[in-house]
């Protein structure tokens, strides 16, 4: 009972995205009735055509019969198409939306979500899930309302006809739902199973090709070929288990149905020769009213059975969509202010997990216009920082500020305006260089690019490209060098004119073809701006305004370049292991 509830929930919850194509729905509904009542109308005209016109020779009532019947069967092709036709566009419509309310979601979600669950595990949700929700419309709901009313309306005048040879028909009926009843029950499980699958094995290819550089480099094909036949084995064992359960199914319901085939022919036969009241045409109706009888109940468990699939990938869906966004809430939501760019951690304490600190009471300021160089050994706490400033995880202790104002004063979308991040192996997307550069912000045109270009001095480095700024980078940029991914990451932050930049670990990879350039395109995009260089690389701070040496989360040293090689201490061994070994 439980379980019926819990389908009822989601399919209403499924139906609630349907309010914009209602137009579509009342006619489809309008559809399914007429299906409905054209489908005894056959039997009845066949009946019609022996008792009244065949038996008494009237060839002329036999003739206008015949007309009747193309006529209806012609209504009922064209009704069947447009019912067919809508109730597919419908099951579009309502994927549609879910699926941009969906990924609209998954944008909102911070880092630490990224950080848990794996890629392929998101891809099977908003892809191939949602897809499965739009065979509830156009296989399952409506088809399934359809087949109910074609079977009371089919039962309503096989009564009228003869209501003995309607309890001979259905005598089997009772066999048939227990039946029906342990195949929705069987299949559900192997439907669950399946979607699991699945979705393991999106999440193993989209890893695995992501990582092929890994699996080629140590030489694991084989193994990593022998995990995917195991993946796979699986799923096609799911996949059997429930064509085994099809598989005895529906001849089950061919079973049956032979049998009341059968009882009809005994009965009938046995009344008809006694002259007790059944005729020829009676006996011929009933014979097609026990197949179109038994067609839409063999289809109503297959109906079900898509909806029992659509519910399934509905459930993961909406547990996905119903995830909270992991937040701070504050009342207040600055916007459209200006920033100076002074940063001050107070105090600060964070850990991704519980009891693991990774910043322990951190404190120090940067004042506007300057720039802040964050040293440490790797796992330091010196990337969390600057994801801590915008705000893409909360601190457990303390308080981060901007302008002597937290960050949790200010509006998420405003707040991450005006901090721009050039990462050390920033994403390129595949698409144009221009694209790349813009990510689709209106605000950011063609000329405010090539202009910006020519300011940090890259202009004639993207004009050696083929196309220019429209030459067509294929996906995660490996066509282009590490430095030329670099030097058109400079460029994506500097056409947005931040109030202050961080640059992470932003010249640890450069070769020597870029490196000027990339120098070049640094002074420029920190001129005048509040700036956070995390850096392995001493030489590229020594200018830095001031230092700041971390070690587990800690700040053991500040100051600058000078005073802190006077201190003989962290910073002294890194920049003599860099410099005088």
């Amino acid at each position: 009972m439980k379980g019926l509830v819990k389908d009822f929930v989601l399919l209403k919850r499924i139906i609630s995205y349907s309010g914009h194509v209602k137009r579509l729905i009342y006619i489809s509904a309008f559809l399914s009735i007429m299906l409905a009542v054209l489908a005894p109308l056959r039997p009845f005209l066949v009946e019609l055509a022996f008792d009244d016109y065949i038996m008494l020779n009237d060839y002329s009532g036999l003739k206008l019969i015949c007309v009747l019947m193309l006529f209806c069967l012609f209504i009922e092709a064209v009704s069947q198409y447009f019912y067919t036709y809508l109730i597919n566009v419908i099951g579009q419509e309502v994927i549609l939306k879910i699926r941009e309310n969906l990924y609209k979601h998954v944008l909102s979600f911070r880092f630490s979500f990224f950080d848990k669950t794996p890629v392929g595990m998101l891809v099977t949700r908003v892809v191939s899930d949602i897809e499965t929700i739009a065979d509830i419309f156009s296989q399952g709901l409506f088809a399934m309302i359809s087949d109910i009313l074609k079977l009371i309306i089919i039962i309503s005048v096989m009564i009228y006809i003869d209501w003995r040879l309607t309890i001979i028909s259905l005598l089997t009926i009772p066999l048939l739902i227990l039946a029906t009843n342990w195949f929705r029950i069987v299949i559900k499980k192997t439907f669950i199973s399946v979607r699991n699958f699945i979705s393991s094995q999106n999440i193993f290819v989209q890893e695995r090709v992501s990582g092929m550089k890994i699996v080629k480099l140590f030489n694991v094909e084989k193994q990593e070929y022998n995990k995917f036949k195991k993946i796979n084995s699986e799923l096609k064992a799911a996949h059997v288990k429930s064509i085994l359960y099809y598989s005895l199914f529906f001849p089950i319901i061919e079973i049956l149905s032979a049998i009341s085939l059968s009882l009809i022919l005994w009965w009938g036969g046995v009344s008809a020769l006694n002259n007790s009241g059944v005729t020829l045409g009676e006996m011929m109706a009933f014979i097609m009213y026990i197949n179109l009888l038994y067609r839409p109940i063999r289809q109503l468990a297959d109906r079900y059975n898509t909806i029992q699939m659509g519910l399934v990938s509905s459930e993961r869906v909406f547990k996905l969509y119903d995830r909270a966004v992991d937040a701070k809430k504050h009342k207040n939501k600055l916007e459209n202010i200006s920033i100076n760019g002074k940063i001050e951690f107070q105090n600060v304490f964070f850990s991704y997990i519980e009891g693991e600190p990774v910043l322990s009471d951190l404190s120090f300021i940067v004042q506007p216009g300057k720039t802040l160089a964050i040293v440490g050994r790797t796992g330091a706490g010196k990337s969390t920082i600057v994801n801590l400033l915008s705000r893409h995880y909360d601190i457990s202790k303390g308080s981060i500020l901007i302008d002597d104002k937290s960050v949790y004063d200010y509006k998420n979308e405003f707040l991450r305006e005006r901090i721009c991040f050039v990462l050390q192996d920033d994403f390129i997307f595949s698409d144009t260089i221009i694209n790349n550069i813009s990510l689709g912000d209106a605000k950011i045109t063609r000329k405010v690019i090539i202009q910006a270009s020519k300011d940090i001095g890259i202009h004639d480095f993207i004009m050696n490209f083929q196309d220019g700024y429209d030459f067509f980078i294929n996906e995660r940029g490996t066509m282009l060098s590490t430095g030329e991914r670099q030097l058109i990451s400079y460029l994506r932050a500097y056409v947005r004119r931040p109030d202050i930049l961080i640059l992470d670990e932003a010249t640890a990879s450069i070769d020597p073809e870029t490196e000027t350039l990339i120098k070049m395109a640094t002074e420029k995009v920190t001129k005048n701006i509040t700036s956070i260089i995390i850096a392995h690389r001493i030489s590229t701070i020594i200018n830095s305004d001031n230092i700041l040496v971390l070690d587990d989360g800690i700040n053991i040293e500040y100051g600058t370049h000078n005073s802190l090689i006077k201190n003989n201490g962290e910073y002294k061994q890194l920049y003599d292991f860099q410099f005088l070994q």
